[in-house]
């Protein structure tokens, strides 16, 4: 049951729901306006690992999740695997030793502090909530508090998008989300049966040609499902596990 504070929350969204920016859009907004945060995004997530943005405030909240989504390592990553929140408040002097490509890639976007907060029902992993900031800095109780509130009011509105979308009446990009996932889905086993290698190996090697490149994984596992990119220009040489 979401708390008062939350009730209020998703009271305010309501009031917006069949207008733009979506109700997931509206949360992220009100969200960073609140916590006096730089932005916020809500990751959807899997036991197999992140599924895509749903929602994002800025630019740099969006480079924050579709890194995470490339590289399979960060904030929301750790903190879907355990569902506890994951607060790094200076994430240049400790982000390196737990992400290290993931924290480079951020810190260059702009990033500086990272928060991320699980979204759960019981043990069914939905997403993450991650905020960030431009500057370093803790978050003091309070908005700890509120961060946390947000996340549940998140929960509420990841279940109702998800029945919306099961009934063909998504209109806030769940679908399209999801759909991003399934294309990295079949191109991972594309590659791993022309190349004869493990799905997992398949997967770390598209995640590398991605970053590599500076393109979205989504758009390259596009362009192998449709031949552009040629498998190939997917190999050892760039996979990044050491």
């Amino acid at each position: 049951m979401a708390s008062a504070r939350a009730a209020e929350i998703l009271a305010r969204l309501s009031h917006g729901a069949d207008v733009v920016p979506s109700l997931p859009q509206q949360l992220v907004l009100h969200c960073t306006a609140a916590l006096s945060v730089t932005g916020v995004a809500i990751m959807l997530m899997t036991d197999a690992g992140p599924a895509g943005a749903v929602a994002a405030s800025d630019g740099p909240a969006e480079t924050m999740e579709e890194l995470q989504f490339t590289l399979g390592e960060g904030p929301c990553i750790d903190c879907s695997h355990t569902g506890r929140p994951v607060l790094q408040p200076d994430l240049a002097h400790t982000g390196g030793a737990r992400w290290p490509v993931f924290t480079d890639g951020a810190i260059d976007a702009g990033i500086r502090a990272i928060f991320a907060f699980p979204l759960r029902v019981g043990g069914i992993r939905l997403g993450v909530l991650d905020l960030y900031r431009d500057r370093p800095g803790a978050l003091t109780a309070a908005h700890l508090a509120e961060a946390l509130s947000f996340a549940d009011a998140a929960v509420t509105v990841l279940v109702h998008l998800q029945a919306h979308a099961a009934t063909g009446q998504d209109k806030t990009g769940l679908l399209r989300v999801i759909e991003d996932r399934a294309e990295v889905h079949q191109a991972t086993g594309w590659v791993a049966e022309e190349l004869g290698v493990s799905l997992a190996q398949a997967l770390v090697m598209l995640r590398a040609r991605a970053f590599a490149s500076g393109q979205p994984i989504v758009d390259l596992a596009r362009g192998v499902l449709t031949g552009t990119v040629r498998l190939g220009d997917v190999d050892d040489s760039e996979n990044p596990s050491r």
